[in-house]
């Protein structure tokens, strides 16, 4: 397996699974035209489709604050040390609080689960993307892509199973980079039998040049855009508070 690595040229530790999809869908009947529509939407239009109900049970370790944020006007000397971190679950952005002298490796995928911890004592609170670290923010990029890679059967099987969303949009037309063309390739080849691994759609989907960066950048665009108003991945942000 190609190893990946971050913008610190440290290799990732993550694994491709060797799990059998799900089979695919059916080509709609007719000819309708997905086109491509603006994503951009109220707060209130938003879509997640997929299922909001589970928590994330493991995250990736984006940066290692060891005296906190420097914006709380708290002296260096009493803040306590802070994790930014992505769930692999919804790549829910997150803060977390380490155990006392644990210092989580960048990169490395923690437990913050129920139950006992080894690494982190509690999740702290939830943030969004402007609030990144400039670390985290170098290495969101390359973090994602190996969750991708770690969980290749569960974005395999997206592949098997995309569908239309209305007359006009599929869900694989929101993945950067498909037109039309690779759409339809998509569709007709699963009918010949499911995908079983990346390596396999980049062999009978020849245009689509590498599905894990595909996917990897979807991903980007909703954490980026709160107000994006399809989400294949990820969840909404909270809503904040009226003052």
């Amino acid at each position: 397996m190609r190893v990946e690595k971050s913008q610190s040229g440290r290799p990732y530790a993550g694994r491709s699974a060797a799990e059998k999809p799900y089979s695919g869908g059916r080509r709609p009947t007719g000819k309708p035209q997905y086109e491509r529509q603006s994503e951009r939407a109220p707060r209130s239009s938003r879509k997640s489709l997929e299922s909001s109900q589970e928590r994330e049970e493991y995250a990736w370790v984006l940066d290692y604050l060891p005296y906190g944020k420097s914006v709380d006007g708290i002296a260096s000397f009493q803040k306590k040390p802070l994790v930014q971190a992505v769930g692999d679950k919804k790549f829910t952005l997150m803060e977390l609080v380490p155990k006392n002298g644990v210092v989580p490796e960048i990169q490395s995928r923690v437990y913050i689960g129920p139950g006992d911890r080894d690494e982190i004592d509690h999740v702290k609170q939830r943030i969004g993307y402007s609030d990144l670290t400039t670390g985290a923010n170098l290495e969101l990029p390359f973090i994602l892509e190996a969750c991708v890679r770690y969980q290749e059967a569960r974005f395999v099987m997206f592949f098997n199973t995309a569908h239309p969303i209305t007359t006009r949009l599929h869900m694989l037309d929101l993945l950067p980079g498909i037109g039309k063309k690779i759409l339809w390739s998509i569709i007709d080849e699963r009918k010949k039998g499911d995908f079983k691994s990346f390596e396999d759609i980049r062999e009978r989907i020849p245009s689509l040049y590498d599905p894990v960066k595909v996917i990897t950048n979807r991903i980007e665009e909703e954490l980026k855009d709160d107000f994006i108003k399809y989400r294949l991945f990820t969840t909404p942000p909270r809503r904040q508070k009226a003052g």
